[in-house]
C-alpha cells in the first residue's frame, strides 16, 4: 500500500513511525522538512494548500491512502477534494470538521445529541458577552470559536479578567478564529483525552491519555499546544471510557449522520471527569499533539487497516491491541514559547537520547543544515519513553531529556504529577 502523510510535526512523525511498521506498506511518502520523518519515509514536495497539487501527486504515484495529520488541511476541505477524485483520505469532510473548527457548531450538535457538556453562550460583540458574564458566576472559560492552534482558551477567575479576554479575542488576538467567542461555565474535575477511529457508523475505541496544556510546572503560565503527555491515566477507567462512548461519542456520530455529514477519521474528545462521569470540553478532528505520540508508542496492532478502513467506510471489527507498558512524553520547547521565540539554535545529543532503552524522540520543530540539527519552531522535540510503570517511564523520559544539550530550550519537570502524586521532578531542562 502506498501512503502519503500530510503534515510535518511531532504528531506526524509519530504517525509515520507507526505506519512504517505495517507489513501492508510498500511506500511511505512524507512532506520534506521534518528530519525525523525524512528518515522513515521518502521526502516529497507536496503543497497541502493546493488540493490540485496533492491530487496530481497521488494520481502520478498511484497513492492508495492519504493520511491527513493537522487540522488546517481538513478545515480547508482537502479530504473532500481527494474524495471527489476517488482517492481515499483519512480525515473528515470540511463540514464534519466543524466539530473542531467551530466550537459553536459543536455546542449545537451536542445539544441536539444530548451529549453532556458545559452550559454556554456564543457572541460576536463585546457588550452582550459581558452582560452574559454578569448573569453567572466565576470562573468562566472563554474560547475563540475557530482554530487557534490550541491557544485560544482563557480560564477567567475574575470578572475583570473575563472582560479583558472578551475584548482581546474579539479585538483580533487570534485573528479570524476570534471573530466570535464561546463563553462556557467552568467544569470541575480532571481532564483526559479520549480517541476513537470511526468510519461514520462503527467505532474503534483507542485509549485515553492526559496532556499538560500550561507552559510551566504546576499547571502555571499560558496555555500551549501541549507540554507533555502520558498514558494510561488512572482517571480514565474502562467504565469512564464506556460512558464516554455511550453518552458522548456515539450520540454525536449519530447526530452528524442525521445532518448528512457522517464523520470519518479520528475523533478526539477532550473530557472533564468528575466522580466517574465524563462531560465534553471540546472535540478535535485529528490526533492530539502530543497525545498521539504516546498512543503510537503503546499501540501493538497494525494501524494501517484502521486508517484505510475508516477512509473507505469499512472499519475492521478487530479491536486495536495495546501494550500494558506506560508511556510518558516530555516536550522540549524554545525559550519564550508560547510567546516570541528564536529559531536556528543548535541542538546536540538527540541521537544519544534516542539510543536509550525504551526511548524514541519525535521531531516537531527541527531542521538540518549542513548536518547540524537546529531548532525551527516553538515545540521542538517530543521525548517519549515506555516502561513497566508510569513512574519508570517518566524517569526514563527525563533521563533522555538530560542527554540532550540545548541551552535555548526548556521543559516542564512535572509531567504526570497527578497520576504519580508528586508536584515536581528534579533537574534542568537541558544540559
Amino acid at each position: 500500500m502506498k501512503v502519503l502523510l500530510i503534515g510535518g510535526g511531532g504528531r506526524e512523525h509519530a504517525l509515520g513511525w507507526k505506519i512504517r511498521q505495517s507489513p501492508l506498506l510498500s511506500n511511505l511518502y512524507v512532506q520534506s522538512g521534518n528530519p525525523g520523518l525524512n528518515q522513515i519515509g521518502e521526502p516529497v514536495e507536496v503543497n497541502e494548500k493546493s488540493h490540485g497539487d496533492v491530487r496530481d501527486f497521488c494520481e502520478r504515484k498511484d497513492v492508495d491512502l492519504v493520511v491527513i495529520g493537522p487540522e488546517t488541511p481538513l478545515a480547508d476541505g482537502l479530504s473532500d477534494a481527494l474524495a471527489d477524485a476517488g482517492i481515499p483520505a483519512f480525515g473528515p469532510s470540511q463540514t464534519a470538521a466543524q466539530l473542531e473548527t467551530s466550537k459553536g457548531f459543536t455546542k449545537e450538535v451536542c445539544a441536539a445529541a444530548g451529549a453532556p457538556t458545559a452550559a454556554y453562550g456564543r457572541f460576536t460583540e463585546p457588550t452582550p458577552a459581558k452582560d452574559f458574564l454578569r448573569k453567572g458566576s466565576m470562573p468562566y472559560v472563554i474560547k475563540a470559536d475557530g482554530l487557534a492552534a490550541g491557544k485560544g482558551v482563557v480560564i477567567c477567575e475574575s470578572l475583570a479578567r473575563a472582560d479583558r479576554a472578551v475584548d482581546e479575542i474579539l479585538g483580533g488576538q487570534f485573528g479570524p478564529a476570534g471573530a466570535s467567542i464561546v463563553i462556557e461555565e467552568f467544569l470541575p474535575g480532571e481532564e483526559a483525552s479520549f480517541f476513537v477511529i470511526t468510519d461514520g457508523e462503527r467505532i474503534a475505541p483507542l485509549i485515553g491519555a492526559q496532556d499538560h496544556k500550561r507552559a510551566f510546572d504546576g499547571d502555571q503560565g499560558p496555555n500551549t499546544g501541549g507540554m507533555g503527555a502520558y498514558s494510561p491515566t488512572p482517571v480514565f477507567s474502562p467504565d469512564v471510557q464506556q460512558k464516554a462512548i455511550d453518552r458522548i461519542v456515539a450520540p454525536t456520530l449519530s447526530e452528524m449522520r442525521r445532518r448528512g455529514a457522517p464523520f470519518r477519521g479520528v475523533l478526539y474528545a477532550g473530557l472533564m471527569i468528575e466522580n466517574g462521569d465524563p462531560r465534553l470540553i471540546e472535540y478535535n478532528v485529528r490526533f492530539g499533539d502530543p497525545e498521539c505520540q504516546v498512543l503510537m508508542r503503546r499501540m501493538r496492532s497494525d494501524i494501517l487497516p484502521l486508517l484505510h478502513g475508516a477512509a473507505l467506510g469499512n472499519l475492521p471489527e478487530t479491536p486495536a491491541q495495546w501494550s500494558p507498558e506506560a508511556c510518558a512524553l516530555v516536550v522540549l520547547a524554545a525559550n519564550g514559547y508560547p510567546g516570541e521565540y528564536k529559531k536556528g539554535s543548535l541542538i546536540d545529543g538527540v541521537e544519544n537520547a534516542d539510543a536509550m532503552d525504551g526511548v524514541v524522540v519525535f521531531h516537531a520543530g527541527t531542521r538540518r543544515v549542513d548536518g547540524r540539527l537546529l531548532s525551527n519552531g516553538g515545540r521542538v522535540l517530543n521525548v517519549t519513553a515506555t516502561a513497566g510503570s508510569l513512574r519508570e517511564a517518566v524517569e526514563r523520559a527525563y533521563a533522555a531529556v538530560d542527554a540532550i544539550n540545548w541551552p535555548d530550550g526548556f521543559c516542564r519537570r512535572d509531567i504526570a504529577y497527578r497520576a504519580l502524586g508528586a508536584t515536581h521532578m528534579q533537574g534542568t531542562a537541558s544540559r
